[in-house]
């Protein structure tokens, strides 16, 4: 099964998986995620196994991607086990949620931009804010398409429930929540919701060139809610420099929250 439209762009997230297995040569790492002491190690091998799920939700033959035999569905994501894919055609989303068995974790999965998506570009270029929409978070402002896309559309309530689900059958085993660019953002989002919604401490994001979400008030907010967060960043990227910065605006200016690992490895993607 095809779905046309909304064809997405050769994603970037490939560009991230060629760096970190060029950086990992000669490197022996753990891929294991520990779910006790808010530890959530940065290592080449599990960020090479994280960013395999943020490039294969870019696929539009759903039926390869749910039987997981895509051509991005190999490697360190074999026998992965999908539970769920979300298409929401309106709104040009696309997610999935599944179970990685060695990681013994749910991954949860967001779709970036899409190139010929006027909707997504639209999305990107709104950068009005829009107070938080949870409790005891005062002064707390978001980018309003990002939080939107992610908490208005199918999104929110599919990946819930699916995510209860899987750990009703699994037990109470890590989330991992990633995504590309703006899948980036809408997968922030998706972290915080799981966090509060689930009371869980055991969320874990790992995201790839994702732009800024959110003021200085909400980063720290969210770096206690989500502690166990680590965003992936190339220098050359401009979208994690986006939406801009502006000192004049304090109150305003949107800041990331922590830890960043910034990857300065020359490359060159041949299309």
């Amino acid at each position: 099964m095809r779905r046309s439209g909304c064809v997405p762009a050769v994603a970037a997230a490939m560009v991230v998986l060629l760096l970190l297995s060029t950086a990992s040569q000669g490197r022996r790492t753990e891929r294991s995620v520990k779910s006790s002491e808010q530890t959530f190690v940065f290592n080449y091998t599990l960020a090479k196994t994280i960013v395999e799920y943020a490039s294969a939700v870019y696929m539009t033959d759903l039926t390869a991607l749910y039987t997981w035999t895509c051509s991005r569905c190999n490697d360190l994501t074999q026998g992965f086990e999908i539970r769920c894919i979300i298409v929401d055609v309106q709104n040009c989303l696309q997610a999935f949620i599944g179970v990685d068995h060695n990681l013994n974790a749910i991954i949860v999965a967001i779709r970036g931009t899409q190139e010929n998506s006027v909707q997504n570009w639209l999305r990107d270029l709104v950068w009005k804010q829009v107070d938080l929409n949870y409790p005891n978070m005062p002064d707390a402002k978001v980018h309003t398409g990002f939080y939107s896309a992610y908490n208005n559309t199918l999104l929110r309530p599919v990946i819930t429930n699916a995510v209860r689900k899987a750990r009703k059958l699994y037990g109470d085993i890590s989330i991992i929540v990633t995504g590309h660019s703006m899948g980036g953002a809408m997968a922030s989002f998706c972290a915080l919701d799981i966090a509060i919604s689930l009371g869980s401490d055991d969320v874990h994001l790992m995201t790839f060139g994702q732009p800024r979400i959110g003021n200085a008030v909400f980063a720290s907010y969210f770096a206690e809610i989500v502690p166990n967060t680590i965003r992936v960043t190339h220098e050359h990227d401009i979208v994690p420099h986006l939406p801009p910065y502006f000192s004049f605006l304090p109150n305003l200016a949107y800041h990331h929250f922590p830890r960043e690992v910034r990857l300065c490895i020359t490359y060159k993607v041949y299309c």
